[in-house]
């Protein structure tokens, strides 16, 4: 029994040792592990940019008013009322704008006096307003004067009001 066990035990330890040996000359081939995979950020929608506001075109500079009344003189007088100059000094302002245009000075006056006396006053009138253009810097050369003496009444002459309302110049482009 001795030698049964002997050799069964000369048995384990050779297959033990079959079993290491075996072992030790395989090698074991890790299979690798797969990266991780990096999943791209989610990309963020962004809005399509709004496209850029177009530059706002200057708004078109309003047409000059060429057209002024209600310049008053005194009574049988060339010699402007003082409530004339701010029409004036804008009409100035107005003509300063195009100083190429061109303009008629009308002058008229009131029934009082002779026609031949009223149709002088006018055109009087109409230079008077001419120099006070030209003096604040207009080209005279852009004015013509006419007289229409008391033909052309914007009110009636049969008061004082109303003749103080012919005595006038009425500025009107060309």
């Amino acid at each position: 029994m001795k030698i049964t066990k002997t050799l069964s035990l000369l048995a384990v330890i050779g297959l033990l040792s079959i079993t290491m040996y075996s072992c030790k000359t395989k090698k074991v081939i890790a299979k690798p592990t797969p990266a991780p995979v990096e999943k791209p950020a989610p990309v963020e929608e962004k809005p399509a940019p709004a496209p850029a506001p177009e530059p706002e075109k200057p708004a078109p500079a309003p047409e000059p008013d060429f057209n002024f009344k209600n310049i008053q003189f005194e009574f049988n007088s060339d010699v402007l009322k003082t409530a004339s100059f701010p029409i004036l000094d804008k009409a100035v302002a107005e003509i300063k704008k195009d100083p190429t245009a061109k303009f008629v000075l009308n002058g008229h006056s009131s029934a009082e006096g002779s026609p031949a006396r009223n149709m002088s006053l006018s055109v009087d009138r109409a230079n008077s307003v001419k120099s006070y253009l030209v003096n604040a810097g207009l080209n005279g050369a852009n004015f013509t004067v006419k007289g229409y003496g008391e033909s052309q009444p914007v009110s009636s002459n049969d008061t004082e009001a109303g003749r103080m309302l012919n005595r006038r110049v009425e500025i009107k482009a060309n």
